[in-house]
């Protein structure tokens, strides 16, 4: 017996060294994987970018996510800003407000899918973050729309404020707070969103007189600074109790771009979010109730709203990240007569270059991309998103490495089949390859397997965790 074990372990050598062979251990270093926050804004109000319109099949609806997000894995993007709550509403199963009307074009009927569910399936598969984005207080953007039983304008009324077009929720109304946090907790419990995220919507804009004042009032009875006080307070409880439930996710706000008119030194704005929003956004960057700030600036690089002298006066507020909004939709468009794409080219390389935070950067709105405005998509791809990124680390939060994966790697057939360990707590796995003297960087959100086209001189698998920390390599040559 011994002898015919002895017969077939040769026999299986033999034919294992004919079909492929393994790659071995190497004491080469890979570069350092780079990091850079590379995200897009997906909004769903107005159909601005997703679903195109109102009524579409669910399979038609399925179809324009993926070409979206398609396109976000071409261009080697990492993250999705996907609105999950236009109006009070849901862009998902929801049991506490009704489906949104911006999906089937009649509120609270299912459009026979949970597009969230269904988005975070589809981003993961591609190495692309999720991040629900959620308008606190807005009830309707006006009131033609008809509303289903269950929305808040005919179950709760008396929160319910006029103003101009908009049904607003009282922001200083107990109940208000609590319903957006609840269905902010809501999804976090249910979904395995990456983030989550709210927008500048505090209050509605108003109109401004030449004296600076907002012309109507909300009609709160409040004063700017008791306003101030609910807004702090959510942004707080927010915070808290998205890390208390999972400390992984990240919350992310995009207040307006300028936080008061004249600062820093020669801005001008009309609106002044800290007094007509109630939106002292500097106080939650310097307290850390964000792990990001991503302020709206717009504007171009040269004038008296400079995106330049912005960014670098938001970046010195504090010390978490700063990745600001880039109006992408503003090449070639009314908003801007005459800008070209290079203005968003030149303000990408200034998020690399201003501050010491880490960089990143999200682009208004994916709308824009889809339809490459003014060959914008070409020269990112051609000057800034060459290789992957992985989203950089809250090293604020945990700076615990994780385990380094044990690997397989067998060239068979011209291909490279990789397998690893799951290593607990890893939300992905950064693989470099090199050819010659070039590394290449792609991740792997789902499973422990790669096959590779080609066979590469060296390979390098790390393990990512939630936090965005990455192990020690480890690393295969030929």
């Amino acid at each position: 017996m011994k002898r015919w074990a002895k017969v077939f372990y040769l026999v299986a050598v033999l034919v294992g060294s004919s079909v492929g062979r393994e790659y071995r251990a190497s004491s080469e270093r890979p570069p350092m994987v780079s990091r850079e926050f590379r995200a897009a804004w997906v909004a769903c109000v107005y159909n601005i970018d997703w679903p195109s319109r109102q009524g579409l099949a669910a399979a038609t609806q399925q179809a324009e996510m993926r070409k979206i997000l398609d396109q976000m894995a071409s261009m080697k993007m990492n993250a999705v800003i996907f609105q999950v709550r236009p109006n009070a509403d849901a862009i998902y199963s929801s049991r506490l407000e009704p489906w949104s009307h911006w999906l089937t074009g009649s509120q609270g009927k299912t459009p026979g899918y949970d597009p969230l569910a269904y988005c975070i399936q589809q981003a993961h598969a591609r190495g692309i973050e999720v991040h629900a984005w959620f308008n606190p207080f807005r009830a309707l953007p006006n009131g033609k729309i008809p509303t289903a039983s269950n929305h808040v304008v005919k179950t709760h009324p008396s929160v319910i404020r006029d103003f101009k077009t908009y049904k607003w929720m009282d922001p200083t109304s107990d109940f208000t707070r609590q319903r957006a946090l609840s269905v902010i907790m809501d999804v976090v419990n249910r979904y395995d969103v990456d983030g989550v995220h709210i927008d500048d919507y505090f209050y509605p804009y108003p109109d401004v007189d030449k004296s600076g004042r907002a012309t109507p009032e909300f009609p709160d009875g409040k004063t700017p600074k008791q306003r101030r006080a609910y807004s702090d307070r959510f942004v707080e409880a927010m915070y808290r109790q998205v890390k208390a439930r999972k400390p992984w996710v990240r919350v992310g706000i995009s207040p307006f771009g300028i936080w008061r008119p004249g600062v820093p030194a020669g801005t001008t704005a009309t609106i002044d979010a800290y007094h007509h929003l109630a939106a002292d956004s500097r106080k939650w960057l310097a307290k850390g109730w964000c792990d990001y700030l991503s302020p709206q600036l717009y504007w171009r690089i040269e004038g008296p709203q400079s995106f330049s002298r912005l960014l670098s006066w938001w970046r010195g507020q504090g010390s978490r990240p700063v990745w600001p909004g880039i109006a992408v939709s503003r090449i070639e468009s009314s908003e801007d007569p005459g800008r070209p794409a290079r203005e968003i080219l030149n303000q990408v390389g200034l998020t690399r270059r201003i501050g010491k935070n880490y960089v990143g950067h999200i682009h208004w709105s994916m709308k824009s991309l889809m339809q490459n405005r003014g060959g914008v998509n070409d020269g990112l791809m051609k000057n800034f998103y060459q290789e992957p990124a992985l989203v950089p680390p809250m090293t604020w939060l945990s700076r615990q490495v994780p385990a380094t994966p044990a690997v397989r790697a067998v060239a068979s057939g011209g291909n490279l089949s990789m397998a690893w360990n799951p290593v607990p707590g890893c939300a992905k796995y950064a693989v470099q390859v090199r050819v010659g003297k070039k590394w290449q960087l792609t991740t792997v959100t789902a499973g422990n397997k790669l096959t590779l086209r080609g066979l590469p001189d060296v390979i390098a698998v790390s393990a990512v965790d939630r936090f965005g920390n990455t192990s020690h390599p480890r690393v295969l040559s030929k």
